[in-house]
């Protein structure tokens, strides 16, 4: 069965604050229960928080960057070939790049318990921004078994 497409990027309004379609998405994917104002004010502490920390730059630009450093280029996919499963080596597209950096920074930021989460998104994003931190080695990871299965990347069609 195909995939049905959402309308959800062509209804995505910029943020209010930073007017970011990025911020939106991202808030977005964060909010729990439909609680958008819970979503959007975590989001603006963090933000808050990061520009205390670095003040020569946009906290936007930051998060952007930040964002950046995550995205997988390469992922593994299963892949059944004559009886036998492999993990072949794989391209991302932009969106699911998106997605699942928005993913990973989320659940590395869950993953901390004992603060309130805009100091937790706030490390996360600060460690991604200096390219460390969970949702990193998370990227690495996927990195390092994609470069791993490099020779039955002949499978993928």
């Amino acid at each position: 069965m195909a995939q049905r497409m959402t309308a959800s990027a062509k209804q995505l309004r910029p943020d209010p604050r930073y007017h970011s379609v990025l911020a939106s998405k991202f808030v977005n994917c964060m909010m729990d229960s439909g609680k958008k104002t819970t979503a959007l004010r975590v989001f603006y502490s963090a933000l808050d928080i990061v520009k205390s920390k670095i003040a020569d730059q946009s906290p936007i630009d930051v998060f952007a960057t930040a964002l950046e450093n995550i995205k997988p280029s390469i992922e593994v996919r299963s892949r059944r070939v004559g009886g036998a499963n492999y993990q072949v080596p794989t391209q991302v597209n932009n969106k699911r790049q998106q997605a699942l950096a928005i993913r990973w920074l989320l659940e590395a930021c869950r993953e901390k318990k004992g603060r309130p989460m805009h100091v937790r998104l706030a490390d996360e994003l600060l460690a991604a921004f200096r390219r460390e931190g969970t949702a990193m080695t998370k990227r690495e990871n996927v990195h390092r078994m994609a470069d791993a299965n490099k020779a039955f990347a002949h499978f993928a069609w």
